[in-house]
């Protein structure tokens, strides 16, 4: 089952700096999160900007969305 904040978090981590395919710890994923969170006004606005990435770069926007989920869930769980 996946959560609303598992989700925030992932779009958060998705419009981060953080490389596709990286390994971050619990510290570099939370500080990254909430860096985006700011950066992007909001969760809102990372929302509005994981849509704009799937909508121009389909092709590298799954893959992306993918790693994010996997280091939200791994690192987090699922709440």
């Amino acid at each position: 089952m996946t959560t609303t904040l598992t989700v925030a978090r992932a779009e958060a981590l998705f419009t981060s700096h953080l490389e596709t395919g990286s390994r971050p710890t619990y510290g570099t994923a939370e500080a990254a999160i909430r860096h985006a969170v700011r950066t992007h006004s909001g969760v809102l606005g990372c929302a509005i900007d994981v849509a704009g990435e799937y909508g121009d770069h389909p092709e590298l926007a799954a893959p992306r969305m993918r790693w994010a989920r996997t280091v939200v869930e791994e690192l987090y769980g699922f709440a």
